[in-house]
């Protein structure tokens, strides 16, 4: 996490200027942000998907199972 000593505060890599300088101070901070997104999405997170498709798709077959048999509360 880049950290400008004058400014007095932490950047976000891509906040950076692309020469990766500071873009209030204009003082040198870190070697400029690659164009290259290789950020991978947590594998817990695709297990949260998952478990939230299984949960709305068995809520929609119990709204047609109630539609059909008529069996309202």
């Amino acid at each position: 996490m880049p950290w400008c000593e004058t400014c007095n505060r932490f950047y976000n890599p891509r906040s950076l200027a692309p020469d990766g300088t500071c873009t209030t101070c204009g003082r040198f901070i870190a070697d400029p942000a690659d164009d290259t997104d290789d950020t991978k999405i947590p594998w817990h997170f695709w297990v949260l998907v998952a478990a939230l498709v299984l949960y709305l798709g068995w809520r929609l077959v119990e709204v047609v199972i109630w539609l059909i048999t008529g069996d309202w509360p």
